[in-house]
């Protein structure tokens, strides 16, 4: 998978850089706008939108640069028909690299690949899904494309008059214009632009967990914050992002989400035990559960995964509560969520290269009565329980993920 510095820099590396910042952009290469002094504080309403982490699909992990009108409608037609949408699955979202510049009134455009945004949204729309779009608060996005700046109010409304319900909003060449002790305040902007449209868009801040943003996320309007850099197709990237997540799930409630980035499930890079730890992990943090493959072309095994039931409800349970980790010894890890009807939902996780017996002691999960009753939400079988302990064998980099009733 390309990150998106490195995008960029593959341009860059076959001599094509210049090409693209000229047919993307009205401002000069190298050049960096005047700098607007940032807005001071305020606290943006809740737009109310997310109540759950949200769920989707977005281009960037497998598409990069090469995603187009006709990939994003794909998707959309196998969302819609594969089980995805009847198990949650709603958003469609672009990434970078769909922007070509701006008209002579300033209105941001789409380039040749997108030859119709608004007919694309209603094509999404029309399969019963919702679409995403993605800017930056910088001049630049990272793959160099046209950003927001200067121009926040006035793309927030073609956004809403195209129809789009989502924006992923990436730090990027800000940081040529800002601190990011600013961000804040530069985040606000387009949270009250966005409320100004009226149109309900959920606001995602793609800051790679800088200024400590959950802290202030949900006061400019935000419903996702990204908490890390780029995720990867690696079992030693996704476990390191994922199991680092534990400091966090205070900052976690409705409508307002810790964002570990996006899921690689199916891209190739790791197992169905290491896809499975992925998912059950994503679902215990309460995080986005945004797929990043190539949903017309995926094995089975594959969507099992991303349609697991059981699990996605442990993701979408309505308390909104992200879970944390109860107990670790050595590369074992054992992680608890608490659900609304009063049940847990607890994981045991192996770290390790080569199987291992991983034990969860309830007390410290914090049931205080000895649970009676199991279920084995990847087995999908219910057991009984006996003792104030229970020890599952977990495959390597697997997981035991069970459902516990007190």
């Amino acid at each position: 998978m390309k990150t998106r510095t490195s995008v960029f820099l593959i341009l860059a590396a076959a001599g094509l850089a210049a090409q693209v910042l000229a047919q993307n952009s009205q401002t000069p290469q190298n050049t960096t706008p005047p700098r607007r002094p940032p807005p001071a504080l305020h606290k943006v309403a809740d737009n109310g939108l997310v109540r759950t982490p949200p769920m989707g699909w977005n281009s960037w992990n497998k598409f990069a640069e090469h995603v187009d009108d006709a990939a994003v409608r794909g998707m959309a037609d196998a969302m819609a028909s594969n089980g995805m949408k009847a198990v949650g699955y709603t958003y469609i979202n672009i990434d970078d690299t769909w922007e070509a510049g701006r008209d002579a009134d300033g209105n941001i455009t789409s380039n040749q690949k997108f030859p119709d945004m608004k007919a694309l949204a209603d094509y999404v729309h029309g399969k019963g899904l919702k679409i995403g779009i993605y800017s930056s608060p910088g001049p630049k996005t990272c793959a160099g494309y046209e950003g927001s700046y200067g121009h926040e109010a006035q793309d927030a409304k073609t956004y809403a008059a195209w129809g789009f319900d989502y924006l992923k909003y990436d730090w990027c060449s800000a940081h040529t214009l800002y601190t990011d002790q600013e961000m804040q305040a530069v985040y606000q902007i387009m949270g009250d632009a966005l409320l100004t449209t009226g149109r309900p868009i959920v606001f995602s801040l793609c800051q790679y967990g800088r200024d400590d943003v959950w802290k202030w996320g949900p006061d400019v309007g935000g419903n996702l914050w990204r908490t890390t850099d780029d995720i990867n197709d690696t079992w030693k990237r996704m476990s390191t992002i994922g199991f680092s997540q534990n400091d966090l799930a205070a900052y976690a409630s409705p409508g307002h989400w810790n964002d570990p980035d996006m899921l690689e499930i199916g891209n190739g890079g790791m197992t169905d035990d290491e896809y499975k730890t992925h998912m059950s992990l994503w679902s215990i943090l309460a995080a986005p559960l945004l797929a990043g493959n190539d949903l017309r072309s995926m094995p089975h095994d594959i969507l099992e995964i991303l349609t697991n039931r059981e699990v996605i409800a442990v993701n979408q349970d309505k308390l909104g509560k992200q879970g944390h980790r109860v107990a670790k010894s050595g590369d074992q890890e054992v992680w608890a969520r608490e659900l609304a009807d009063g049940r847990y939902a607890v994981g045991l996780f192996n770290l390790a290269n080569a199987s291992a017996s991983v034990t969860v002691k309830w007390s410290d999960v914090g049931i205080a009565a000895t649970p009676t009753k199991a279920r084995d939400l990847w087995a999908h079988h219910n057991f009984k329980l006996d003792g104030p302990e229970y020890t599952a064998v977990v495959p390597a980099h697997g997981v035991a993920l069970l459902r516990i009733a007190k």
